[in-house]
């Protein structure tokens, strides 16, 4: 059943990514961008790489694409013309389908010669939050806090930069 999931993600990921790339509006572009790393979060949860996950969406399909959008809507750009013209829906269709029958016959050819691998109870536990704050919290303590300490200093320094210069326009405050 996860090889069927993983195809499905992959196909919808490929799928996306070329939509984003032939897409002319940049907006489609930018919401094609959305749904692919939402897809690649789906193959971190197949992997059980829950925290990854979560952070993709989070982080990348949330505040990045946020910041995209914003930039995107600000400088107000106009449709151009795409390099793939000539491209058409039935070749791109075409090329998904033999994608998902391609990966139907390797999955069962897999299954047939045994060559899919078990996962260990080892590898199952490693890719949970848990794990990773175990680690984090006690091997990796003193660089996670100076990490948190200079994003800190950064996030600050940004800001009377800011200040700075809008005081010196003669901007109030």
């Amino acid at each position: 059943m996860e090889i069927y999931a993983f195809v499905l993600l992959a196909v919808v990921a490929i799928a996306s990514a070329l939509g984003m790339i032939l897409s002319k509006n940049t907006v489609n572009s930018a919401l094609l961008l959305v749904l692919n790393l939402l897809t690649i979060s789906g193959v971190y949860l197949l992997l059980q790489a829950q925290f990854l996950a979560f952070i993709q969406i989070l982080v990348y399909a949330g505040a990045i694409m946020v910041l995209f959008l914003f930039v995107i809507m600000l400088l107000n750009l106009d449709e151009e013309e795409s390099f793939f013209d000539k491209i058409r829906v039935k070749y791109i269709v075409a090329f998904l389908l033999g994608v998902v029958v391609l990966g139907q016959i390797l999955y069962s050819l897999g299954g047939v010669t045994d060559l899919l691998p078990e996962i260990s109870q080892e590898m199952a536990f490693a890719g949970t939050v848990e794990a990773l704050g175990d680690v984090l919290y006690t091997d990796y303590l003193f660089a996670f806090e100076m990490t948190a300490i200079l994003l800190t200093a950064a996030v600050v320094g940004a800001l009377m930069i800011a200040q700075y210069k809008k005081t010196k326009t003669g901007e109030t405050k």
